[in-house]
């Protein structure tokens, strides 16, 4: 038991420290390459992204291995976003990222099962008899259906009430028990939701308010190099656009902002008094970095599909890879100048939000140590969002974010060259 108490530890540590997963900090530590494992004849393979996760471990369950990095390129790949919200009615800040293509729709997932050729059916309804009763008799027949719960009635990511509606993502639901629904959220081992709180956290976000797509059947693709070509140049085309929301200029609008004094909008106006200037730092960390909810900025895992690529695209596809690389690591950072380790309490936040997502990675296992840290970590940001440890110097975020942007660019132009 001791020895398995630090490994665990080690294994936050390095979360903490790279903003690593836990299934990819485990694998630096310890070298596991064990199977997954396996729950209710599903198998619980980890993952980043929650979309991409999602649609890669269905079709592997109807026997289509393609890999989380291969769905996000075939999905169109890349996008960008930034929003910066402001609620007077709970005095907080809420900053929103993107970083796959169409980020802020709902209609991804269907539009990548299309391409790849599955047969599945959608089901949504606004009453919540019709949506238990579809999920249940979905689950009853040995189906797996993916679902879009609310991050905070869902009740595993140990969020404030005052996160309620604020959205969710996709997530597998792949089995009924007697204690609930089993849900593959990139855990690792089973992940156990009661029913009645699944179906309220489903039916609380109106825009897919219960929605629920299943997988009917699915092959692999035979134009695996069409899709694939199709998948590069809409990622060229939608990332190298010009909205200032959802392409490269979104990067340049946010530098801006991070220094402008005169916009309203501008950083140093949001944040004058320095009130919650912490939680947006570390939302920055936990957005960018893969440790958080969302699977962090994407363009390492962008770089993978392109060396998966190398064989039906050519060599020009590793140059692009490369040049996603080079941008990801601008990417990382940035956030470290967001919220940098070698401040006591930023460290603290870091440690404390590995240990919430390793909670989640190890399901049910991990239920009580994520509701520790994550009460922990709330404190503790409502403290720092009171009075910030540091004064943080803006213009080096503004600097770091247009390395970021021209690196993104660069990378763009490698890509049309593909």
């Amino acid at each position: 038991m001791t020895e398995q108490k630090h490994l665990k530890a080690r294994i936050r540590a390095r979360m903490a420290r790279t903003g690593e997963r836990y299934a990819a900090a485990r694998r630096h530590v310890v070298g596991d390459t064990a199977k997954p494992h396996t729950d209710n004849g599903w198998a619980l393979r980890g993952g980043r992204h929650p979309e991409t996760a999602a649609v890669s471990h269905v079709l592997a369950d109807h026997g289509v291995e393609l890999s989380e990095a291969m769905v996000l390129g075939i999905g169109g790949g890349l996008g960008a976003g930034y929003i910066l919200w402001e609620f007077a009615a709970h005095d907080t800040t809420h900053l929103t990222l993107g970083f796959r293509r169409r980020w802020n729709y709902l209609d991804w997932t269907d539009q990548a099962l299309d391409r790849l050729g599955a047969r599945y059916r959608v089901h949504t309804t606004s009453g919540a008899k019709g949506a238990a009763a579809a999920l249940h008799d979905a689950l009853a027949a040995g189906e797996r259906a993916i679902v879009v719960p609310d991050w905070y009635l869902v009740g595993y990511w140990q969020l404030p009430a005052h996160l309620e509606a604020h959205g969710g993502h996709a997530v597998v639901a792949y089995a009924a028990t007697d204690a609930g629904v089993r849900i593959d959220d990139r855990n690792t081992r089973p992940l156990t939701v009661a029913a009645d709180v699944l179906h309220r956290a489903r039916a609380r976000v109106v825009s897919y308010r219960n929605k629920l797509v299943v997988v009917e059947a699915a092959t692999a693709p035979e134009q695996l190099a069409d899709l694939v070509r199709a998948g590069v140049r809409e990622c060229a085309e939608h990332l190298g656009g010009t909205s200032t929301s959802f392409a490269l200029p979104a990067w340049q609008k946010w530098a801006k902002m991070l220094t402008d004094r005169r916009n309203a909008k501008g950083w140093p106006t949001v944040f004058a008094d320095g009130r919650g200037l912490t939680t947006a730092l570390f939302t920055v960390w936990e957005e960018v970095e893969p440790v958080g909810m969302s699977g962090g900025h994407l363009r390492d895992m962008y770089a993978d599909f392109l060396d998966e690529a190398v064989p039906l695209l050519g060599e020009r596809a590793a140059q692009a890879a490369e040049a996603f690389r080079a941008a990801g690591r601008c990417w990382h950072a940035f956030a470290e100048a967001a919220l940098p380790a070698d401040v006591p309490e930023y460290a603290r936040l870091r440690a404390l939000a590995a240990a919430v997502a390793e909670g989640v990675a190890l399901g049910d296992d991990g239920a009580a140590g994520r509701a520790e840290a994550a009460t922990e970590l709330w404190q503790h940001r409502s403290e720092l969002d009171r009075k910030p440890p540091v004064a943080p110097d803006l213009g080096i975020l503004a600097d770091r974010l247009r390395a970021v942007h021209a690196a993104e660019t660069e990378a763009v132009q490698v890509l049309r060259a593909v």
